[in-house]
């Protein structure tokens, strides 16, 4: 990495881009550190990974790493709603709030159409112009050529070009640059880690900065969604964007430093600690979910003839933690009166409290279980 060189600044007249250098070529690692920090989130990641095979109906829980990254990374972008908000009907929230409330909704919808594509399509431009199209379909950057390359210039921070923080290359060498990195992500002539050419490709992309809107939310799409392609992950259940929210300075100073300083190393470091940090937590969300069914579990056995209903209603929960009564009825096909009462009782359990009256009644949640993604 000691000769790498990230790009160069191009003179459009009265305002600079930058121009990326490729990145579809051999890469040789020489920093011990890197190596250290690339070996022990491998680990980790495996350990995370273990989880797909050792939690039954792991599928149940993933929704809800899918909600909280969707909530993380649209707060990157300065959305307001939090995770809690997001699994509440659009007419449960107030007027001015609906828009950001809009686009975490894209949000989840992209990351669920992007994997399940994954089975008919590869890693690809394609792939990437589809989700693009849904993350932007009716929501503020609905005017932005949803699923479509730019055709103009765009630019990071300032207000005009002129006071840009960051240009990204001229629209006319989007193409090349974004063919250049798929090749890279297939490229097996050259071995490279997973981890570092996710890292890479993710640097890459914001760097091209290939669409008008929308390119921090698919560049952190981008990185679970490789992760799933490659077989690293067999379910997309590690997300970084939590992570970089939370060092959300340290992110952007970081991209920053790779174009502005040559120095691509300190950025494989801080992607390899969020890589860490963030597997790390997820095994304690998954060792405490298990924990929490295991002591519902217990509890709803004193239902009798009622726990049938009560698990019905808890796998539901898990999948999506917020619930009424009208949808207690259709899931476990009782009257009205009847899922009051059921609800009474998990109430009592401490299963489910209470947390407002919407237009359609009352409505519950599995406040133990949130928390747990909060």
């Amino acid at each position: 990495m000691k000769n790498f060189k990230s790009g160069t600044q191009i003179n459009q007249g009265y305002y600079k881009s930058f121009e990326p250098n490729l990145i579809n070529r051999k890469w040789e690692l020489d920093n011990m550190e890197l190596i250290y920090l690339l070996s022990s989130a491998n680990r980790e990641v495996g350990k995370l990974d273990m989880y797909s095979e050792y939690i039954p109906n792991i599928d149940l829980f993933i929704s809800m790493h899918v909600l909280k990254e969707a909530t993380q990374s649209s707060k990157i972008e300065g959305t307001e709603t939090n995770i809690q908000e997001a699994l509440l009907e659009r007419d449960d929230i107030p007027v001015e709030k609906r828009d950001d409330w809009d686009e975490v909704q894209n949000y989840t919808k992209a990351i669920n159409f992007a994997i399940s594509k994954l089975a008919e399509l590869p890693f690809s431009s394609r792939l990437i112009r589809q989700t693009h199209k849904i993350l932007l379909q009716g929501v503020r950057g609905t005017h932005k050529l949803p699923g479509e390359f730019r055709q103009s210039q765009n630019w990071i921070g300032g207000a005009t070009l002129n006071d840009a923080r960051f240009v990204p290359p001229v629209h006319t060498n989007v193409m090349e640059l974004m063919s250049d990195l798929e090749h890279f992500v297939h490229n097996t002539d050259y071995y490279f880690p997973e981890l570092l050419k996710i890292a890479l490709v993710h640097y890459q992309f914001e760097t091209i900065h290939p669409f008008l809107d929308g390119n921090g939310r698919v560049g952190r799409l981008l990185i679970t969604l490789y992760l799933v392609s490659t077989g690293l992950l067999k379910k997309p259940i590690l997300y970084l964007s939590d992570f970089f929210e939370k060092h959300r300075t340290q992110y952007y100073d970081n991209l920053m430093i790779v174009r502005e300083k040559n120095n691509l190393t300190q950025w494989f470091k801080f992607f390899l600690v969020g890589v860490i940090e963030t597997a790390k937590n997820g095994i304690t969300t998954f060792e405490n979910i298990l924990k929490l069914q295991k002591n519902i579990d217990t509890k709803i056995q004193g239902l009798g003839n009622r726990a049938s209903n009560a698990q019905k209603i808890l796998t539901f929960l898990y999948q999506r933690p917020l619930i009424d009564a009208t949808k207690i009825s259709e899931i476990c096909e009782i009257s009205s009166a009847s899922a009051y009462k059921i609800i009474a009782e998990m109430e009592q359990l401490e299963i489910l409290k209470k947390i407002s009256s919407s237009k359609r009644g009352k409505t519950y949640i599995f406040e133990n279980y949130l928390k747990l993604f909060r």
